[in-house]
């Protein structure tokens, strides 16, 4: 076996030398680029690191070159608050021009003729490119495979839903699975079945897809097939894994869609859990009452909500939340939650109130499908945002703006950029490895854009009535069988992962809605709730908007910026910015349902009640066109933290966090007053409207008015000393930051006050009014809201929903003069009354001061320094046997552009 490998790498060497393939010809650096784009991606582009540069790293902490050469600029950008200048934009954010200038090329490849893959020596970043478009897509393969190989491979089997048989049978990487199978179990016939349909829904521009995506696919396997003969390009995790890299196929790509899609580019499906919750409430309240009580904790259409689009109503989902036809509630104590092949060790089967498999305790083993659950499927730590100035708000005379997603911290990231140029394709940005073979996040020639996930409703809960079996059910009159879907995952233990060899079977039903996720019972009849995703069967298709985006053919204006979105089926906020435009398009398949049934609760799946124009055959349904999504071109300025769209647009099913608090007022604010009246915004200007909310703490920001004015002025001298803390923090802003870097916040006691009082203050105010059952449900549709404390917590204080707009409309009813809007149907601080309500506050307040440092912080690796500080670092997701430190909590996106055009380019 030594010798033929040793042959093989000999007869490689010469035929290099006997006939070097041509490369492709390099445009020079700034070509086609409008300039004025800037970017940043922690901690660094590289992400394999071979057996040599893993013994380095273990042995003296040395990092492959690229790994972590962005981090300081990322991070030190909190330390440049609050007063950073223009010409400082430059020491955080790197060049992200076309090309390379020649002093700066680092490396030169020709994987095969008509291609050339150039990395910079700043950064390391590749840019490609090809003779023809098959090169490029061949390019964004191989440089992808460079870049990120044991990643994709991570992400590949985790779309399949088989981690644990690569990664190990550690409980969480077990648990992955589980979701993930629950998520979008798909057959090998299925995943094809996109590829097939893509030309037939697509057109040329399908055709176009399945021809870039077979090409992209070549160049990942060109580069495992280098890695097999060349050590210095094998990732050196497969040996701790006791792994070897397998050639991909064209369904690899469609699975890790599925995973990406399916995570972040859906809202709603919480249909049976809000059941629940009403079902509760009744029960303590009665019908009506609970009812009431019910919509008050909803805020469907709040009209406090802050909203990207602040005037112009786009109606949706429309009807009444109790609307009678169709429904499908739950009788009483009969649901039971399910999980693909059971429960897991030390876990319950399912019982009448268990949770569902998302809801689940996130393992805490180390393993990737923990870190990698702890990402997906907990509370969003941080989130994406997107503000844009328009050129006549703008000091430049030019449109302003500040992009970015938030996908969590990777090591290496789950982001990689690119810089892709050939015919039909300009485009620079960043991509999720594996996908990659379009820049999904970037900028074109003259324009760049950007996303928030939106949350929208496109996922309905079906309750299936049951005939025969439990495995049969109704549909148009005919008794079907359900489809059984089942993955097979065994492991052995490796290096990483010492759990014992064992496997497991992963089964769950399929009916022409979807996928059964709970059982139970409607009007004494036995129902399957099965989970209807719109972009089920469909999570290829959105490639056709990233390869519009992608194309300086297609994208020249606003105008046709949206009809590239609408290429784009998952539920996304999408910016546009060139130098005289700003837009919005919000993209996404929402279902158009039937007439009169509720959006709110289960619907009966017997057919006359599906999804209008729905086909169970193609998995396709009427969507709401282009223009009746929200979208906007050229307001004074547009800013999304994933607040909600536009008046009207009623928040899904599982968004019950849409009131008035919300974390975009805090970078709204700074936009309008920097715009007020004849001001002009700056560049550096927004780029601080967005890093200043980055640390701050939401509660100090909008609840510290009301909650004051409640308190009152209380006679207890150990009181008033508290609440003037909590006065002079918010007054300073109410950071969670430590400028003068002295290993405290600066506003620590005010910082760990709220953080004790916080849980108690909601418990106190609530369970007396609700009660323990409907609290529980009501907390499992929304937290309490961050940061979490204590031994149990998971998640980062990222403040993205909570509590806060139930506690501002709550006290400022019974304590303003000035009534809300949308006031709630009745007071819940104590009780309605405000004795009462005063009383409760400030008996906490004085309880929350018992809490130590310890008590609140002293886990995991702050069990030797139990601070705040420590406790909210941004901590990275390692797939990586290479890592990289914690670094100060900031809640701002992962990749981020700053954009300063000065002018259009010729079409």
């Amino acid at each position: 076996m030594r010798r033929v490998v040793g042959v093989a790498v000999l007869v490689f060497a010469l035929a290099g030398v006997a006939a070097a393939p041509a490369p492709a010809a390099v445009a020079p650096y700034g070509t086609d680029d409008a300039g004025g784009f800037r970017n940043i991606l922690p901690p660094g582009e590289a992400g394999t690191d071979n057996a040599i540069q893993l013994a380095a790293f273990r042995a003296n902490n040395q990092r492959p070159a690229h790994w972590m050469d962005q981090q300081p600029l990322y991070e030190n950008l909190l330390y440049a608050s609050p007063a950073l200048t223009h010409d400082q934009v430059a020491a955080y954010y790197k060049d992200a021009t076309f090309g390379v200038r020649p002093e700066d090329v680092e490396t030169t490849e020709t994987p095969r003729p008509g291609l050339t893959i150039i990395r910079d020596k700043q950064y390391g970043v590749p840019h490609v490119y090809g003779d023809s478009r098959a090169d490029v897509m061949f390019g964004a393969g191989y440089a992808g495979a460079e870049d990120r190989l044991f990643l994709m491979d991570v992400l590949r089997h985790t779309g399949r839903a088989e981690l644990s048989s690569f990664a190990g049978g550690a409980k969480g990487n077990r648990e992955m699975d589980r979701v993930q199978w629950a998520l979008a179990p798909y057959t090998e016939a299925d995943l094809q079945r996109q590829i097939d349909q893509a030309p037939v829904l697509g057109g040329a521009e399908g055709a176009q897809l399945v021809q870039d995506v077979t090409n992209y696919v070549a160049g990942i396997n060109a580069y495992i097939a280098k890695a097999r003969l060349d050590p210095t390009k094998m990732p050196g995790e497969y040996a701790a894994f006791g792994k070897q890299p397998e050639d991909w196929k064209v369904t690899d790509v469609i699975a890790e869609a599925s995973l990406i899609g399916g995570i972040f580019g859906k809202g709603g499906g919480n249909e049976l859990r809000s059941a629940l919750l009403l079902e509760a409430l009744q029960k303590r309240f009665g019908a009506k009452r609970g009812r009431r009580v019910w919509s008050d904790f909803r805020r469907k259409n709040d009209p406090e909500a802050p909203s990207t689009i602040r005037r112009k109503r786009f109606p949706y989902e429309t009807t009444p939340s109790f609307a009678p036809r169709g429904l499908a509630l739950p009788d009483p104590g009969s649901v039971t939650f399910l999980t693909p092949g059971g429960a897991l060790a030390g876990e319950p089967s399912g019982s009448a109130r268990t949770a569902t498999p998302l809801r689940l305790p996130i393992p805490d083993d180390g393993s990737i499908g923990s870190q990698l659950l702890r990402q997906f499927v907990g509370e969003p730590p941080h989130a994406s945002n997107w503000e844009l100035v328009s050129a006549r708000e703008s000091t430049t005379g030019h449109a302003i703006g500040v992009l970015g997603p938030q996908v969590g911290y990777f090591v290496p990231q789950i982001l990689m950029e690119e810089d892709l140029h050939g015919p039909g394709i300009d485009a620079r940005g960043a991509t999720f490895p594996g996908v990659n073979l379009y820049v999904q996040l970037g900028h074109g020639r003259d324009y760049a854009w950007s996303a928030t996930t939106a949350t929208s409703d496109n996922v309905d809960t079906f309750a299936e009535v049951l005939c025969q079996d439990d495995t049969h059910y109704l549909y148009r009159g005919e008794c079907r069988a359900m489809d059984e879907l089942d993955v097979t995952n065994s492991w052995k233990p490796n290096v990483s992962d010492q759990t014992p060899p064992g496997s497991e079977t992963l089964s769950v039903y399929r009916t022409v809605h979807g996928i059964v996720f709970a059982r139970g019972k409607v009007g004494g009849k036995d129902v399957a709730f099965v989970t209807a995703r719109t972009t089920y069967f469909h999570e290829a298709d959105s490639a056709l908007g990233f390869l519009r985006l992608n194309d300086p053919n297609f994208v020249k204006d606003p105008q046709s910026f949206r009809r590239a979105i609408d290429g784009i089926n998952f539920a996304f906020n999408w910016s546009y910015i060139d130098a005289d435009h700003i837009a919005y398009q919000l993209s996404g398949a929402y279902p158009y349902r039937s007439p009169h049934t509720s959006s709110d609760f289960p619907i009966l799946g017997t057919g006359e009640y599906d999804w209008q124009g729905f086909d169970p055959d193609r998995y396709l349904m009427s969507t709401v066109p282009l223009d009746k999504r929200p979208h906007a071109v050229d307001p004074p300025y547009l800013v999304s933290w994933n607040n909600k769209q536009a008046p009207g647009w009623a928040a899904a099913d599982d968004k019950f966090s849409y009131g008035p608090v919300f974390r975009s007022r805090m970078i709204e604010q700074r936009v309008r007053q920097a715009i007020k009246g004849p001001r002009k915004m700056a560049l550096e200007q927004l780029v601080q409207a967005m890093e200043e909310p980055a640390t701050q703490d939401i509660r100090a920001f909008a609840l510290t008015r009301p909650l004051l004015r409640a308190l009152g002025h209380p006679s207890s001298p150990t009181l008033r000393a508290e609440i003037d803390h909590l006065r002079a923090w918010a007054a300073s802003g109410g950071h969670r930051r430590d400028l003068d870097k002295d290993g405290r916040y600066d506003d620590d006691q005010a910082v760990t006050l709220m953080d004790a009082w916080w849980p108690r203050m909601l418990d106190a105010i609530y369970q007396p009014v609700l009660g323990d059952e409907a609290l529980k449900d009501l907390k499992d549709m929304l937290g309490f809201g961050g940061p979490p404390v204590g031994e149990a917590a998971t998640d980062y204080p990222g403040f993205s929903d909570g509590w806060w707009s139930y506690v501002n409309k709550d006290l400022r009813d019974m304590f303003n003069h000035r009534k809300p809007l949308g006031r709630l149907s009745r007071g819940y601080c104590g009780n309605g009354s405000r004795q009462a309500c005063r009383l409760l506050l400030r008996r906490t307040l004085l309880d929350a001061l018992t809490d130590s440092h310890a008590k609140l912080y002293g886990y995991g690796d702050c069990q030797s320094d139990p601070q705040a500080r420590c406790f909210d670092q941004d901590r990275f997701t390692t797939a990586s046997a290479v890592g990289v430190p914690n670094f100060p909590f900031q809640n701002r996106p992962t990749f981020q552009q700053t954009v300063e055009l000065t002018q259009r380019l010729p079409r």
